[in-house]
């Protein structure tokens, strides 16, 4: 097996090198240099294996309204009522100081417990809307859409032409309205 790229594309460009047989597509063997309408990728990255910014660690913006807490959102002295500037700045290295560490601590000994269990449920949640609530839309979409068609069936045989002759029937109707004062 040889690896290569049909764009002309180094491979150090790319952070996996696909493999593509000496002989050609394996859907279509006898062609060697696979044309358009086969499989026309670049690289197939694995989503297990991809880096994570560790830098930017919400890229999706999630929590940015919700969980940026800091000493001035819980606690802020109004002017006039202020306390000893030491004991200001000790109350905000107290808090700032007890939050990182407390959290990272949490997500140390609660963190990966709570990623396997959501890991878990989202994996059945996949796997429930993938192979049973998909199919069953489908399925009444399918079921639904024969009705639909029997009762359009009706709609056209019965109801037009009635509604048809009642509109010829009141189309020489006239209505006239006067105001009297």
């Amino acid at each position: 097996m040889t690896s290569g790229y049909k764009d002309g594309t180094p491979e150090e460009d790319y952070a996996h090198s696909p493999f593509i047989r000496k002989q050609g597509n394996i859907y279509k063997p006898n062609n060697k240099e696979m044309d358009n309408d086969s499989i026309n990728e670049k690289t197939l990255q694995d989503v297990h294996t991809k880096e994570i910014d560790l830098v930017n660690r919400d890229p999706k913006h999630l929590n940015d309204d919700v969980v940026k807490v800091d000493f001035e959102d819980v606690i802020a002295e109004p002017a006039g009522t202020y306390s000893f500037d030491g004991v200001w700045k000790a109350s905000f290295t107290t808090f700032t100081v007890t939050k990182y560490w407390f959290y990272r601590l949490l997500t140390a000994l609660v963190g990966i417990p709570l990623a396997l269990v959501w890991g878990i449920f989202f994996a059945i949640l996949s796997f429930i809307h993938i192979w049973a609530v998909v199919p069953c839309v489908k399925s009444y979409l399918i079921e639904i859409h024969c009705v639909s068609r029997v009762y359009s069936i009706c709609v056209h045989t019965f109801c037009d032409p009635l509604f048809e002759a009642m509109g010829k029937c009141f189309s020489s109707v006239r209505v006239t309205t006067t105001k009297v004062v």
